[in-house]
């Protein structure tokens, strides 16, 4: 819970600070100082030594598999600060205020990983959801982001609506918000309002992790999105997501497994199939990962579709390589103006270090071996072969939409390393280098000692 109150607190603190200092260098100074405080509070908590602990009236309570995706999250948005902070200072003259948005974004994220109520569960996902419709915007020169930040702001109010319609059918159903009293509810007295609840957070949750046929907003959000914040947006909050979505449905685990398990192969099918062939006729490669970042999501919905240990170990390590690899991706784009694959011609010869940490991180989303991604795709087909041999057709769909991703993401290490230079420069500083650099270094690490960041979910 110390990312609950803490994140808030610093958030006040970076407005403040916006008013007293000017200098946007130090505010990320102080911004990276204050996610590196949170990250150390929180393994702190995992390991038994909270800084404060508040009562919650039993509607919040941590594990040490929520506070694992917690330091994943933090480590990952330090990375972020480091590698592109000097492009957050850049969108307007208002840094302190963007980074305030993002640690009132890690307080909903706190919640998101601890509820144990529905009603907590409504509050995080829109303590995520509203700074983000503002970040979405913040540059307020660029129609095409303000299309993105409106298109946010209806189809987010929408999906919260559909929310609240299924929690109040849940309860209606169940009599209680509890998760809990849910599972216990769930496998004896079944209703069709507890039904129709728990289809409609189906929905409402797909919503929020852009899984088909509900990811309509993702490409033009994404696409119009300062890519900075795009960035974070792909990443950290996609995985704080699918926290709440998993934790919430852990609960009438049962009843999902034996009813709706169907639904989910078809949900996951969908997302699989349209996020890789889409993404292969997209021409901007931030379009692209837009695309590519619902295909991800396929992936990890595997995680919902099974609930068994190799699901955990899954959802973890996917969790550390896509936030890794796409962070790192979007990093270079950033600072680049030709966002279609042309503008990476002869990037191989003009910035070979940029071009070799580009063609990790795009090796590591293709699920390449020897980096993160292919063990999380592992653990992620493991889980679902391990339910039985009735959805072995999935698991086939999967491992067939994972070998079309190798065209589009290797479009890229093509045009890096095989096509004259397109005569567009990257604006890399030492530092930069050195982030892109360790973000490279740990892909790698965990590709081949998985094991590094699995053993803390159990010692």
């Amino acid at each position: 819970m110390n990312l609950i109150l803490f994140g808030g607190i610093l958030g006040v603190v970076m407005m403040y600070l916006g008013l007293l200092e000017k200098n946007s260098r130090i505010i990320t100074y102080a911004a990276i100082a204050g996610v590196f405080a949170l990250l150390v509070l929180n393994v702190a908590e995992t390991y038994g030594s909270p800084v404060w602990n508040f009562q919650a009236m039993g509607m919040l309570a941590t594990s040490r598999y929520g506070l694992l995706l917690n330091s994943i999250m933090l480590f990952s948005c330090m990375l972020y600060f480091i590698v592109s902070g000097a492009d957050i200072e850049k969108i307007g003259r208002n840094a302190a205020d963007y980074y305030a948005l993002i640690f009132f974004v890690f307080a909903g994220i706190g919640i998101l990983t601890s509820f144990t109520s529905l009603l907590m569960l409504f509050l995080g996902v829109e303590i995520v959801s509203i700074p983000l419709y503002v970040l979405t915007g913040a540059d307020k020169r660029n129609l095409k982001g303000n299309e993105a930040a409106l298109k946010y702001l209806l189809m987010g109010s929408f999906s919260t609506g559909i929310m609240l319609m299924g929690i109040a059918l849940i309860y209606g159903g169940s009599g209680t918000f509890a998760i809990e009293k849910l599972s216990v509810a769930a496998n004896t007295q079944v209703s069709y309002n507890l039904i129709g609840g728990l289809l409609l957070l189906l929905v409402a949750m797909s919503f929020k992790v852009s899984a088909v046929p509900f990811h309509f907003w993702t490409p033009d959000v994404y696409d119009g999105a300062p890519t900075v914040f795009t960035s974070f947006m792909a990443t950290i909050v996609k995985v704080a997501a699918f926290a709440g979505f998993i934790r919430v449905f852990e609960g009438p685990s049962t009843l999902l497994a034996n009813k709706w398990q169907l639904v989910l192969a078809i949900i996951i099918a969908l997302t699989l199939l349209v996020g890789n062939i889409t993404a292969v006729f997209q021409h901007s490669v931030k379009r692209m990962l837009a695309y590519s970042s619902i295909a991800q999501a396929g992936f990890m919905l595997f995680a919902l579709f099974a609930f068994n240990v190799f699901a955990r170990e899954g959802i973890v390590l996917y969790a550390a390589a896509y936030s890794l690899s796409t962070i790192g991706i979007f990093a270079v784009l950033a600072r680049m103006h030709d966002y279609t694959y042309d503008g990476f011609n002869g990037l191989g010869k003009s910035e070979p270090l940029l071009a070799l940490v580009l063609t990790v991180f795009l090796l590591s989303l293709a699920g390449i071996p020897l980096t993160v991604g292919f063990f999380s795709k592992y653990f992620m087909l493991a889980s679902a072969l391990a339910t039985g041999g009735k959805y072995l057709w999935l698991s086939i769909l999967a491992v067939l939409c994972a070998a079309i991703s190798v065209y589009y993401y290797f479009k890229v290490i093509q045009a890096m390393y095989f096509k004259q230079a397109s005569g567009q420069t990257v604006a890399a500083t030492t530092p930069y280098k050195a982030g892109l650099l360790l973000l490279a270094v740990l892909v790698i690490l965990l590709g081949v000692l998985p094991q590094m960041l699995l053993q803390y979910l159990y010692f």
